[in-house]
Order: structure tokens, then C-alpha cells, then sequence
């Protein structure tokens, strides 16, 4: 594993379990959303179970990319997430796209990175 690689994968890490925390802890405030996004995120968060089952995710993935344990595992468990930040932002909110982008960005980097240890699955 390159220097790279290894700063990456912390970079994100680190990026997942802060997002993830504040899920439960709500350090960081959600700025306000108006239209389909404020819809959206409203049925998520009357769902009940969709915020902490991200924000659980997020925490997991990180953890295992920090401690280097299971990282193809973390990151397919990542890239559906990665997928869906981008999307909702594209088409509802794009003034936070920058953040979603680079989770997509560094979880595709790291499965490239890893793509040997993908074979079985394609």
C-alpha cells in the first residue's frame, strides 16, 4: 500500500465517523433545506431507523478503514452510500455536493486501489 493509499483511506475514515457521529450527537448543524430536499430528508428522518442506520454505517466503515481491517468489505458497504450522496445533491441540494463528491471520489479511488480484491465479485 502506497503512502498515498494510506492517507487517503484515514482522510476518509476520519470524514465517515465525524459525519456518522454527529447522526447521534448533532454537533454540526444541517443547514436548512427548502423544496424536494427538505421533503426528502423529512420522510428519512420520519422513518425513524434511516438516520441511525447511516450514521452506524458511517462509523463502521470508518472505523474499519482507519484500522485497516476488512477495507474491501468497508468499502462496499461505502459505495452505495458514496452513490446516493452525490445523487441527492446533484439533483436536490447543490450547494453540499462538494463533501459527497469527495467521498465518492476517494471511496472509488481506494476500490481501484484494491481492485484486485474485487475479482470475485465481477
Amino acid at each position: 500500500m502506497s503512502k498515498l493509499q494510506l492517507i487517503l483511506r484515514i482522510v476518509l475514515g476520519i470524514v465517515l465517523i465525524i459525519f456518522g457521529v454527529n447522526k447521534f450527537l448533532h454537533f454540526m448543524p444541517m443547514p436548512p433545506m427548502e423544496g424536494d430536499a427538505a421533503t426528502f430528508m423529512q420522510g428519512l428522518g420520519v422513518s425513524g431507523y434511516m438516520f441511525p442506520l447511516l450514521g452506524v454505517l458511517e462509523i463502521l466503515v470508518g472505523v474499519l478503514l482507519i484500522l485497516n481491517k476488512a477495507v474491501p468489505f468497508a468499502l462496499i458497504l461505502l459505495a452505495p452510500l458514496a452513490v446516493n450522496m452525490v445523487l441527492f445533491h446533484a439533483a436536490m441540494a447543490p450547494s453540499g455536493i462538494a463533501p459527497a463528491a469527495l467521498v465518492f471520489i476517494l471511496n472509488a479511488y481506494l476500490m481501484y486501489a484494491n481492485k484486485d480484491k474485487f475479482k470475485g465479485l465481477f
